[in-house]
């Protein structure tokens, strides 16, 4: 009977294991056979999961485990390990003068940890996909696996010097980066809402006149919504960050207000972009104004100093969340980060095809209905979806895709989060901040990546018409 029993034991154990085997396989495992090309978006979505959860373990790093790892705490007790591990948490914190401080100090370092070792695993998936193409696509469960491993290891390495100061520094120089590269993610955006609600209006319009003005009026009420929440920030930042001595602030906003200003005049006096996109453009520079100011170590000019920026912390978290959605499921993101082939977008086209009908025959029914006059660039170009398009949505003509560079974004996106959860590494209490210069860094960081951001816009915006001989698609 034993033998009966534990035969029977291990076949369900051995039922169980294959069982969780194909589940991991089917939400882990290759997305494509492995006789197939790479894609462009090969592993995009397991990629962005795996940083969403790089996200969270941050979160709890900095409030559940720094706070259990102070000295004095439980955890200090535990044998041979717990002495060590407070040590390791609070290195480098100790010389802040309060506790509050130093849990600060310490619940940044564990954010590091988990954007460090994120960092580090899109790093080493970037140089293997720079080496074989596929590797980003192929077994995702050991990966996941190693990088749970990272994460667990940094545990247990000291906060200095591997964390603070050599990851904040190298975040810094990621998140700058990514804020400029994180305009990019805008503007697609808002070229694809742009695109989709136009195109919608057509339909609406060929199947009814004047059908078609209830998307064009979401398309305005959605820039209104922009703009006014840009101008209301701007209010609110020269009411209680311009203060007497604070000509510094006062640039920062006055240059953003401008900037805003004169991006719209451009877009308006051509065909270039959108107005959508021009207020996408400008909420961002507010929001990036913001965050710059809020930085200023001086207390006369930042009234929220000492405070938590949770208004901050949001912001850059759901501007972490956008840029990751946009990552793994935007139709156009393949473009972006690397594709040969220009991508396809939602047209009036797929939706003929769909039907049956080819847009030649629907232009001369179609045309004269097509709605037009009050948003720019809402034709037809850049779409190169058509019938013959058998193969799926993410697959490159052109040979293997460069799925490396994904794997760059998402290092740079994980500096980013660090930087975003961390007030950039600034330590504030009490109405005045610990680490003052750091603060001053942060500010300068943050308003020069706004200027190239915004520099960049302008040019997408005057390029065209001072070089009309080339091509700026």
């Amino acid at each position: 009977m034993t033998s009966i029993g534990s035969g029977i034991a291990a076949g369900l154990t051995c039922c169980f294991g294959q069982a969780a085997m194909s589940l991991c396989g089917a939400c882990l495992g290759n997305d494509k056979p492995s006789s197939e090309a790479p894609s462009a978006t090969s592993g995009r979505k397991r990629s962005v999961f795996l940083l969403f959860l790089s996200l969270a373990m941050a979160l709890v790093f900095q409030y559940a485990v720094a706070p259990a790892l102070q000295p004095g705490s439980v955890a200090q007790g535990v044998p041979s390990i717990g002495t060590y591990l407070v040590e390791a948490w609070y290195g480098g914190c100790l010389q802040y003068e309060t506790v509050e401080l130093q849990t600060k100090c310490s619940g940044n370092n564990g954010v590091y940890r988990s954007a460090g070792a994120c960092f580090v695993f899109f790093l080493i998936a970037a140089m293997a996909a720079a080496c074989k193409p596929t590797a980003n696509r192929i077994a995702w469960g050991a990966k996941y696996i190693l990088f749970l491993f990272f994460v667990t290891g940094t545990v247990f390495i000291p906060n200095e010097p591997l964390f603070s100061p050599i990851f904040l520094q190298l975040s810094r120089v990621g998140g700058a980066i990514f804020i400029f590269f994180q305009q990019i993610i805008l503007i697609d955006m808002a070229y694809n809402w742009n695109e989709s609600w136009v195109a919608k209006a057509d339909e609406a319009e060929q199947d009814k006149e004047g059908g078609g003005r209830k998307w064009l009026a979401g398309i305005l009420a959605s820039c209104a919504v922009l703009y006014l929440a840009s101008l209301v920030g701007i209010g609110i930042m020269y009411a209680y960050y311009s203060g007497s001595g604070c000509s510094t602030n006062v640039a920062f906003i006055t240059i953003t207000l401008i900037a805003g200003i004169v991006c719209t005049a451009i877009q308006l006096s051509g065909e270039e972009a959108s107005l959508l996109t021009s207020a996408l453009i400008t909420a961002y520079a507010t929001y990036l104004c913001f965050t710059s100011v809020s930085k200023n170590p001086i207390a006369e000019c930042n009234p929220k100093l000492g405070e938590t920026d949770v208004l901050g912390i949001i912001l850059g978290i759901i501007f972490v969340l956008v840029s990751l959605s946009w990552t793994g499921w935007s139709f156009t993101a393949a473009h972006k980060l690397g594709e040969e082939s220009k991508p396809s977008t939602i047209s009036r086209q797929s939706s003929l095809v769909e039907n049956g009908q080819s847009d030649s025959d629907s232009k001369g029914e179609g045309q004269s209905k097509k709605v037009g006059g009050i948003v720019m660039n809402s034709g037809d170009e850049g779409v190169q979806k058509n019938s013959n398009e058998t193969k799926s949505d993410d697959e490159d003509e052109n040979g293997p895709a460069k799925t490396w560079k994904l794997n760059i974004v998402l290092g740079l996106v994980s500096c980013f989060f660090a930087m975003a959860l961390t007030s950039w590494g600034t330590i504030e209490s009490g109405g005045d901040a610990a680490n003052p210069d750091v603060g001053r860094v942060s500010m300068w960081i943050i308003i020069a990546s706004q200027w190239l951001a915004l520099l960049l816009y302008l040019w997408t915006l005057t390029a065209p018409r001072l070089f009309p001989d080339r091509d700026f698609s």
